[in-house]
């Protein structure tokens, strides 16, 4: 039976509040896991230039058999390619690869402080105006940067991805994205499978009858206007990651998981990108 995923409004699109990660998925197996997602009902797709799989995303969406209206398409621009024309033609190339002629989500991948933000904001914004995306976001902003990229552009901005998971609090980021309309997406929503070793998840995923996994997605997504995006290449991790959509947790099971944030519960940074995080 299909499985009904919930949906998130924000900045005019609606995104599907789990999708498909594809961070690390290469060549043939990343056209197959896309296609084969996309025939298992997937509808949320995430890429990025940095991942180097834009071209075999598009051939696995083009395989899926899914009309292109039904689908929700992401990518990003790397933080080398912020300044004005680099980030136009960044999301232009993005397009060629991916044999689109949007996407529905473009976003800054990484805030890059030797280019002044307003500058990566105003060709943000330019690329949804040239119609080159439905919607635009950042990625990895911390609050701060969050209201000063919303009080910047002239176009609404849709979306922050950071990392999210039950290990690591994102309530400063999450209150900035509510006060500016956005969503936010979570990348390792299972923080690399460490959820699967948290005894709180796995009481709670036994009363269920489900996975420690399906319980922290379902964790995210029990959240106002948060997304969340596993990546896999197993099919029964695919259909196990849709599943978690048909779960609802109760107000106390919501708030046991929360408490297991922690002041070291951050997985990724990236050198010289990685903004000033907020405490956790």
């Amino acid at each position: 039976m299909a499985v009904t995923v919930p949906t998130i409004s924000a900045a005019g699109v609606t995104m599907p509040a789990i999708g498909l990660g594809t961070w690390n998925l290469r060549g043939a197996e990343c056209r197959k896991v896309v296609a084969e997602a996309i025939s298992l009902g997937y509808r949320h797709i995430d890429t990025a230039t940095m991942y180097g799989n834009e071209r075999e995303v598009g051939e696995g969406i083009a395989a899926g058999g899914v009309a292109r209206r039904d689908l929700f398409v992401t990518t990003k621009a790397w933080p080398d390619d912020l300044g004005p024309k680099d980030l136009l033609k960044s999301a232009e190339t993005s397009l060629g690869k991916l044999g689109l002629p949007f996407v529905d989500l473009f976003l800054i991948h990484w805030p890059n402080p030797a280019i002044p933000l307003a500058q990566s904001i105003d060709a943000l914004c330019e690329v949804k105006r040239r119609g080159w995306a439905r919607a635009i976001g950042v990625a990895n902003f911390n609050a701060a940067m969050v209201d000063e990229a919303a009080a910047r552009a002239v176009e609404p901005l849709a979306c922050n991805q950071v990392e999210y998971h039950p290990f690591l609090s994102q309530q400063a980021v999450l209150a900035a994205c509510r006060r500016h309309g956005m969503a936010l997406t979570a990348y390792c929503p299972l923080a690399r499978g460490r959820v699967a070793d948290a005894p709180v998840l796995a009481e709670i995923a036994a009363r269920h009858g489900r996975t420690a996994g399906q319980v922290a997605l379902a964790w995210l997504t029990g959240q106002p206007g948060v997304a969340a995006i596993p990546k896999t290449a197993r099919r029964e991790r695919l259909i196990e990651n849709l599943a978690a959509a048909e779960l609802t947790l109760s107000d106390d099971e919501m708030a046991r998981i929360a408490a297991l944030a922690r002041p070291d519960g951050r997985l990724v940074e990236n050198g010289g990108f990685s903004p000033a995080w907020d405490p956790a």
